[in-house]
């Protein structure tokens, strides 16, 4: 652990594959890792439709900011990454029922391609529990 930076991850979520951490807190700030709809057991869920896939992704960034001692009430921006934007209007009533009347930032960018051929990935930043 660096100074200042305490890592958690989820034991709702297969440990990191790669070099990194699920959630780093600093400064006040927990920063989500990239989510991928990748289940418990580390399988990717290509095979989904999209909206089994949005559903999963949400659920692995709520288990991050769990590990983290945060929830989506202290979200401050989501980063969502699509491969079609098509999907949007599904994934913001998805978004909506998810986040209810919480309301950080958002930014939505449509990718060319993400990891073993998943439709979206999903980055966030949220306040710390104080």
């Amino acid at each position: 652990m660096q100074q200042g930076i305490v890592i958690a991850n989820s034991d709702r979520l297969r440990p990191p594959a790669g070099h990194y951490s699920h959630t780093c807190t600093a400064a006040g700030l927990v920063f989500v890792s990239g989510q991928l709809p990748v289940d418990i057991s580390g399988k990717p869920m290509s095979d989904q439709p999209f909206a089994r896939q949005a559903e999963q992704v949400l659920a692995n960034v709520d288990a991050c900011l769990e590990a983290a001692g945060a929830d989506r009430s202290r979200l401050l921006q989501v980063r969502i990454y699509v491969t079609d934007m098509n999907f949007w209007p599904a994934f913001n009533q998805i978004y909506a029922n998810w986040i209810g009347d919480v309301r950080p930032a958002r930014v939505v960018a449509g990718v060319a391609s993400l990891h073993f051929g998943l439709l979206l990935e999903i980055e966030a930043i949220a306040l710390a529990p104080a």
